[in-house]
């Protein structure tokens, strides 16, 4: 019983220092926060379930130096103690870039919903949940954000070609999906741990939806809770990043990809360190 403490305090430590990326100057757009929620139930400070969040929230931003996409359960002793959580880049996402951006998402959590038991947030081009109710393979449909811009004027060959595109991304295909020419640009994409049926079902609602109440708007952005779908035209945005960029651009997110990575190699000591300590302690106590 009296390790349990020690353990809480390791893992949050890593947590508090992976902060630090939040003052990181952004290397692009990817970073731009989108939304983000919060569940009503909190967690008690110093729980097991506290212990068990900060142990995902770690776990994902390990798992995005290598993958785009992953998921995780972390078990507690007791049912209300387990943990469900999943992180995605969007696929076109260089592994750098992807890395920085969850490290980014992770740090937000913590003061968007302080002890909230549950949370989701959407940057720009990642995403990240955590419940301790389980979300993993279930769809939603519901909205939690949606933007139209400005109409500028009722272009009806921009619009034609907009809901063409749009057409176009509503046919079956994989999770992430770009389509559109010339100022007319559009990008699509369910979380992995939807089926591809689920995923076909809620894109082709969030497309409708995004057609009927944005109109002739230059641009509009529809956030379900498992997908989403933008659109953007007479150049208002640009989605598609080929994984190829500007090596001073690129150059940057190397840097900070570096920085990522030498964080979590000094939390791996420094966890060895304190956990040495404690042992020393505990052996001069007896």
């Amino acid at each position: 019983m009296e390790t349990a403490p020690s353990s809480n305090l390791l893992i949050t430590v890593s947590v508090q220092i992976l902060s630090i990326l939040f003052f990181i100057p952004a290397s692009s757009a990817a970073d731009s926060f989108i939304y983000g929620g919060c569940s009503q139930v909190k967690y008690t400070a110093g729980s097991q379930y506290e212990s068990n969040l900060n142990s995902l929230l770690t776990s994902l931003v390990n798992s995005a130096t290598y993958s785009a996409y992953n998921k995780f359960t972390i078990m507690g002793s007791t049912p209300q103690d387990v943990v469900y959580g999943l992180y995605q880049c969007r696929a076109d996402l260089a592994m750098p870039e992807c890395a920085t951006c969850v490290a980014r998402a992770v740090s937000h959590l913590a003061p968007l919903c302080p002890q909230a038991c549950g949370a989701a947030i959407q940057l720009d081009a990642c995403f990240a949940k955590y419940d301790n109710v389980s979300f993993i393979g279930v769809e939603d449909k519901a909205v939690v954000m949606n933007k139209c811009g400005p109409s500028d004027g009722f272009d009806a060959d921009r619009m034609a070609r907009r809901d063409a595109m749009l057409a176009g991304l509503s046919r079956p295909g994989g999770p992430f999906r770009v389509g559109g020419s010339e100022d007319v640009q559009g990008v699509a994409q369910c979380v992995g741990d939807l089926s591809n049926g689920q995923c076909q079902d809620c894109l082709t609602e969030a497309m409708r939806r995004l057609k009927a109440e944005c109109g002739g708007a230059v641009f509009g952005d529809m956030f379900l809770a498992k997908c989403y779908a933008r659109y953007s035209t007479n150049g208002a945005h640009a989605y598609s990043q080929p994984n190829h960029v500007h090596s001073t651009s690129h150059s940057d997110s190397e840097k900070t990809f570096a920085i990522v990575l030498g964080l979590l190699a000094g939390v791996a000591l420094l966890i060895i360190f304190l956990t040495f300590l404690r042992r020393i302690s505990g052996r001069n106590g007896k």
